[in-house]
């Protein structure tokens, strides 16, 4: 339940008043208040389907209807954004990525799947004691959490010392060509 922030709480029965421009952005006017826009420009288009054709040359229907007003800008925006996937600093970034993910989840996978493997099938294994009460399937579980926290500070070691000043000179980039087709107006 949202909370009212010291506004008076009304049954409905008074007139809404129209939102006031925030920032000097102008309120969504009546006209488009029920179309959904989407102005993420990081969103993956053609995850969506945007941009493919449909096998014959015809175009796929957007999953997304474009916001009133968006024409030509809009087509030379997806463009921008086309040919920046396309582009060898943003598949490096990609492939840098990958080389980091794809390695540490298998090797994640099998550590994990390798404990619950092992603490169905051999529990006279994990049932030895290590020190006192502690046995084998305490320090292998200990050890999950352990290697959960270790690869997840390597994660975001790889990304800021080989990914992250890539992304973000991909990012400039891109933000600056979207604004030039756009006219300026950002």
């Amino acid at each position: 339940m949202q909370q009212s922030k010291g506004r008076p709480r009304g049954g409905g029965a008074g007139q809404e008043s129209r939102a006031e421009p925030l920032h000097g952005h102008d309120p969504v006017p009546p006209e488009e208040a029920g179309q959904l826009r989407y102005d993420d420009p990081w969103y993956d288009a053609l995850a969506s389907g945007w941009g493919e054709s449909a096998g014959g040359g015809a175009q796929v229907q957007a999953l997304v209807p474009p916001a009133g007003g968006e024409g030509v800008t809009g087509t030379a925006a997806a463009d921008v954004y086309l040919e920046v996937q396309r582009s060898a600093s943003f598949q490096e970034v990609r492939r840098r990525y990958r080389r980091f993910v794809v390695p540490a989840f298998v090797a994640f996978f099998a550590w994990y799947v390798g404990y619950v493997v092992a603490a169905t099938t051999v529990p006279e294994l994990m049932a030895r004691p290590v020190a006192g009460a502690v046995n084998v399937a305490m320090v292998a579980g200990l050890g999950q959490f352990l290697s959960t926290f270790l690869l997840t500070w390597a994660y975001a070691r790889h990304a800021r010392l080989r990914r992250d000043r890539a992304a973000l000179e991909l990012r400039w980039d891109t933000q600056e060509l979207t604004r030039g087709v756009n006219g300026g107006r950002s």
